[in-house]
């Protein structure tokens, strides 16, 4: 094998700088989140075949002519920053390298691909791409290419690997119109984007959460599950039912998707955020730039009504949503985080549909399938879990693809393969004439030990064991209120405790606030607090009773920072503010609360990295970058703060 080259960039081969892109910011962020709590697969990985007569070097021309045409593939990005910089063409030599084969069938290129895509690429430093050519008998018969998400996203890189096979046929489109990312820069609209972020925050705020997890997964739920369904039938059925309903096979399988989780939960209304790849012009459409986001789609379904009724639902929220479809990530994670504090509960989308599968880049081929069947490959991985169920579609080569990832606190291994296998039935079906109605209640009971509260479900254990972790709560109990819903009231958990004197209810909700991100099923899938409605009635005793699950704003004075690592961070999130913000009373360290989260500052997530770096710099590490941009309260994470450990001394003068 060829090894790939290391690489580190010069400043001299700069030709043009600028802000990363409103979408790009998500994933710039995204790549300082521990890996095991990512979600979207970074790099992602594809392949192509190569035509016969090609040879390795009209392969290198091509990717060395695609090099020159798009600018995302010599961007490199600021690792403190959200600034991205674009190299000469010649920059650097082509990320490359050749591979000898056996036999470069399906299961050669799965492998390999998922081998190449766990490969790291450093986007700050080096190419943001990779590319292996495999050789059966000395002759090339595949391309595979990894790239990184901070500048390409899913549909540029099918883009980008169908232009590499036309110019390998010989069929070039050099002269087609490109919009590189920085061109992009300036079709970014301040005001819709300001729209957007309120009208995704509104429907997050009227939606219910915890649709799924009371109705299957494991008790400790600390893992993660990644599957792939394939089937040939699926093709064909999905084309007759879209040709039925007259609309998009992409809209049938989301309200299939739908559908089964109406069936599944009983829930008739919650969210599915839908990627969509924003490339309606032609411009885009060649462009192998970070356009896709994702839109709120606000599922609302009717007991009983009959599939075509769904479809057409389906359809019409999701043309409502794409209206809305570009705002600054780095913005609307902050205001959503500010409004889930405020609320005292974390709203997550119960789905996230993605019409464009991720290819291929974290799952290979463990059993042997016939090439007409149905096949199902899994992977579970003992990480923390994630909260939402993630559906990604693929149609290609007369195949329907479903990739599923989900934590198994939502739905355990098994119950994580029956999904695809029940939408690919639910499509024969209808395929078959069915009319499918939604049923008007749930068709699976939830599990034992869970209770439907207002915002959610709540997992009574899990409220138990994290009210049990404040200091001086001796002995808990949380059971239903009872028949309040029966006098009109919303019902709530009362939670019974011993406790020290010392202790307030107000403790006991901030201590809770504090810990929604560290406890997934306290309300499925990961929160639940106590009510600050009924807070007011004095310090917690024996036999007293808290109320939970209305919605409100806790009350509490600003806190300044006490501890060595409390004031470090204050200096951080003091250094890190927005520029132009008036005077206000955090601009000191002394004036930051440690009572408030990072989002209460007014501090984003492309500030996080700066943060993360001044704490370092201060000697402390021990929380990550997600972390910060959650709900917890700058006191909570400044507890877990740790001194980094001394380097060890190699000679020279010692360090004052």
């Amino acid at each position: 094998m060829n090894h790939l080259p290391e690489l580190t960039p010069s400043p001299a081969t700069v030709i043009r700088s600028g802000p990363l892109t409103w979408v790009q910011e998500w994933h710039w962020f995204e790549r300082t989140i521990p890996a095991p709590r990512r979600v979207n697969p970074t790099p992602l990985a594809d392949y192509c075949h190569v035509p016969a007569p090609a040879t390795v070097a009209d392969v290198l021309v091509a990717l060395a002519s695609l090099t020159d045409r798009h600018e995302a593939l010599r961007t490199t990005v600021d690792p403190l920053r959200p600034v991205q910089h674009v190299h000469r063409a010649d920059w650097a030599a082509l990320p490359v390298d050749c591979v000898d084969v056996p036999a470069a069938d399906a299961g050669a290129l799965e492998a390999a691909t998922a081998a190449l895509a766990a490969r790291p690429i450093d986007p700050e430093r080096t190419p943001p791409w990779l590319a292996r050519v495999l050789l059966e008998a000395g002759k090339p018969r595949a391309v595979l290419m990894a790239v990184h998400h901070v500048v390409i996203d899913g549909w540029g890189l099918a883009v980008l690997l169908n232009q590499l096979h036309d110019q390998l046929r010989g069929d070039d489109a050099s002269a087609e119109a490109v919009m590189h990312p920085l061109d992009a820069i300036d079709t970014q609209h301040l005001d819709r984007s300001r729209a957007a972020e309120r009208e995704w925050l509104m429907r997050l705020e009227s939606n219910p959460t915890g649709v799924l997890a009371p109705f299957g997964g494991t008790d400790n739920g600390e893992g993660r599950h990644r599957l792939q369904h394939r089937s040939v039938r699926a093709y064909d059925d999905l084309e007759r039912v879209a040709r039925r309903y007259r609309t998009s096979p992409e809209v049938v399988v989301l309200a299939a998707l739908a559908h089964d989780v109406a069936a599944r939960t009983g829930e008739h209304r919650f969210l599915a955020s839908v990627v969509v790849s924003n490339r309606a012009r032609a411009a885009l459409r060649n462009s192998i730039g970070v356009r896709a986001l994702t839109v709120p789609v606000q599922i609302a379904l009717r007991p009983g009504a009959a599939f075509g009724e769904v479809v057409a639902s389906v359809a019409a929220a999701s043309a409502a949503a794409y209206r809305h479809g570009q705002w600054r990530p780095a913005e609307l994670v902050a205001a959503q985080a500010r409004m889930d504090r405020h609320r005292g509960a974390v709203t997550v989308p119960t789905i996230e549909y993605n019409c464009y599968s991720w290819p291929r880049d974290y799952l290979v081929p463990v059993q042997n399938t016939p090439p007409d069947g149905a096949a199902t490959w899994i992977s579970s991985a003992p990480d923390e879990p994630c909260d939402t169920l993630y559906v990604d579609l693929a149609r290609d080569e007369g195949i329907v693809t479903l990739d599923v990832t989900v934590g198994d606190h939502l739905l355990d291994a098994g119950q994580a393969m029956a999904l695809p296998v029940r939408l690919c039935g639910l499509l024969r079906e209808l395929a078959e004439g069915a009319v499918c109605p939604v049923p008007a209640r749930s068709l699976t009971p939830a599990a034992p030990g869970w209770w439907r509260a207002p915002q959610g479900w709540a997992c009574l254990a899990k409220v138990e064991d994290v009210l049990r972790g404040h200091p001086g709560v001796l002995d808990v109990t949380v059971a239903p209120s009872g028949d309040a819903a029966a006098e009109g009231d919303e019902p709530y958990l009362v939670a019974n405790a011993r406790t020290d004197p010392a202790v307030t209810p107000d403790d006991l909700h901030r201590h809770v606030l504090d810990h929604l991100d560290e406890v997934p099923g306290i309300v499925a899938p990961g929160r639940y607090v106590l009510s600050p409605a009924c807070l007011e009635s004095g310090r917690l005793s024996d036999g007293a009773a808290i109320a939970t699950g209305d919605t409100g704003t806790l009350r509490s004075s600003p806190r300044p920072p006490a501890t060595h690592a409390e004031r470090a961070l204050a200096a951080a999130v003091a250094a890190v503010r927005p520029d132009g913000r008036s005077a206000g009373p955090f601009d000191t360290p002394d004036a930051v609360s440690m009572n408030h989260c990072l989002a209460d500052h007014g501090v984003t997530l492309v500030a996080v990295p700066r943060l993360l770096a001044l704490l370092q710099q201060s000697g402390f590490t021990g929380i990550a970058s997600d972390e910060l941009a959650g709900t917890a309260s700058l006191g909570h994470l400044a507890a877990a703060l740790e001194p980094l450990p001394p380097r060890a001394h190699h000679g020279g003068e010692t360090s004052p």
